[in-house]
C-alpha cells in the first residue's frame, strides 16, 4: 500500500522481504529475499538507497544505528523507533515528557507482579513482554500471582500495568516530516475482537471537540518530543472520567488508519512517503463525514474472490484492499472501506462486506 502510494510521485522501492510470498514483495519492483535480523544483510540492501523506512518495527535498534553510522538515512531513527519496539523505554519516556499513561513498571517476577498489584487498586493487571507484542500477543490479563507466571517463561522483562477502566479505544495518527511540518488526521474510534482490531470508524463518534484536540495534539508533542519522521499511530484509552491515556505507539502506517486510502484528501500512506523524503505533507482531512475501515480476516472459506461478485454489486462505492496473503483463520488478509452520510448504513454496508469475503454472512 505504501509502494500504491508511491507510483504516482514516480518514487521507485527496495524491498527487503522474509519471503517471496510477502505482500509488498508481490508488487514491488526490485525484492531482496532475506534476514532483517542480520547486519550484513541490511548493509548489502542498503547501498543504493536514498532513505530506508519499516513496515514493522522489528529491525534490531543497534543494526540501525550501524546503518546510519554507515550515512544511510533511517526514518524514523534508531531513536525514535526505539520507542515503539521497547513498551519499557516508552514508558519511561512518555512518563518524563508528562504524556497520560496507565500506572506501569517493570516487574521481575510473579510475586513482583502482586506487589504491584497491592500498590494499586488490585488484580486484574495487564502484563506485557517489552518487545515482540503485536494484536494481542505477548498481552497477558492476569488475575491472581499464579495467574502470572506464564509471561515470564519467555525470558525477557514483564511490563506490568493497571487495569484501566475505560469506555473505547482510540487512535490519533499524526504524520511528521524532518523539517518538522506535521498534519494531524481525525480521531478515530478501534473496536477490537479477541485483541484484533475489527473496525475503525472515523471520526470518533460522539468524541467530543475538546477531547478530539487533547488526543491530536498529544500525538503531536510525542511525535516532536521524540524525533518521529513519517506516520506516528498513538492508540489511547477513552477513560470513564473522561480522559485520554497511552496504550501504544506504532511508527509506520498503521491499521487504524487504513480507512485513509479512501476515506481522506490524502492517504496515511502517501503522507508517510512525503515525510520520509522530506516532501510538503498533504491535506489530511476527510472526504466525508463518516469513513468505516472493517478488516477482513481469514476463516474457514479460503476463496474470498468469489465473493466479490456479490460484494462489488451489492455496494457500487465499496471499496475493497486485498494483501495478497494466504487465508489463515483470524490472519488478517485484507480490509474494506466504506464512507458516507449516514453512520449507520455506513457500518452495516462495511460488516457486511468483510463478513461476506470471510464467509461468516452468506447472503
Amino acid at each position: 500500500m505504501t509502494h500504491e502510494a508511491g507510483i504516482p510521485l514516480g518514487i521507485r522501492f527496495k524491498l527487503l522481504s522474509d519471503t517471496p510470498q510477502d505482500s509488498a514483495a508481490q508488487v514491488a519492483g526490485e525484492v531482496v529475499v532475506g534476514d532483517y535480523r542480520d547486519l550484513e544483510t541490511l548493509r548489502a540492501f542498503a547501498r543504493g538507497c536514498d532513505v530506508i523506512t519499516f513496515d514493522h518495527e522489528h529491525v534490531p535498534t543497534e543494526h540501525l544505528r550501524a546503518l546510519e553510522a554507515d550515512g544511510i538515512p533511517v526514518r524514523p531513527g534508531p531513536d525514535a523507533l526505539v520507542h515503539a519496539q521497547d513498551k519499557g523505554v516508552m514508558r519511561a519516556r512518555l512518563t518524563e515528557i508528562g504524556a497520560p499513561c496507565p500506572r506501569h513498571r517493570i516487574v521481575a517476577d510473579p510475586a513482583d507482579v502482586a506487589a504491584f498489584a497491592e500498590e494499586g487498586d488490585g488484580f486484574p493487571v495487564v502484563l506485557k513482554t517489552v518487545r515482540g507484542g503485536y494484536d494481542g500477543k505477548g498481552v497477558w490479563v492476569v488475575r491472581s500471582e499464579a495467574d502470572a507466571a506464564e509471561p515470564f517463561r519467555a525470558g525477557v522483562p514483564v511490563l506490568a500495568e493497571e487495569m484501566v477502566p475505560f469506555r473505547r479505544e482510540l487512535a490519533a495518527n499524526i504524520v511528521r516530516s524532518p523539517h518538522g511540518q506535521a498534519v494531524a488526521y481525525p480521531v478515530v474510534e478501534s473496536r477490537q475482537v479477541d485483541g484484533v482490531c475489527d473496525t475503525v470508524i472515523a471520526p470518533a463518534p460522539g468524541l467530543s471537540e475538546e477531547l478530539s484536540g487533547q488526543a491530536q495534539e498529544l500525538a503531536l508533542r510525542i511525535a516532536d518530543e521524540l524525533g518521529v519522521v513519517g506516520h506516528l499511530a498513538v492508540e489511547l484509552f477513552e477513560t470513564e472520567d473522561g480522559r485520554v491515556l497511552v496504550n501504544e505507539l506504532a511508527m509506520r502506517p498503521h491499521n487504524s488508519g487504513h480507512w485513509t486510502m479512501d476515506g481522506a484528501v490524502t492517504s496515511q500512506f502517501a503522507n508517510h512517503v512525503r515525510a520520509v523524503l522530506d516532501l510538503p505533507l498533504g491535506d489530511p482531512r476527510p472526504r466525508a463525514p463518516w469513513t468505516v475501515m472493517c478488516n477482513v480476516l481469514g476463516g474457514d472459506y479460503p476463496d474470498m474472490y468469489a465473493a466479490y461478485l456479490h460484494c462489488m454489486a451489492r455496494d457500487p462505492q465499496l471499496k475493497i484492499h486485498m494483501y495478497g496473503k494466504d487465508v489463515k483463520p483470524g490472519r488478517k488478509v485484507g480490509h474494506v472501506n466504506t464512507y458516507g452520510d449516514d453512520l449507520d448504513a455506513v457500518l452495516e454496508r462495511a460488516r457486511h462486506a468483510a463478513g461476506y469475503l470471510r464467509g461468516t454472512i452468506t447472503e
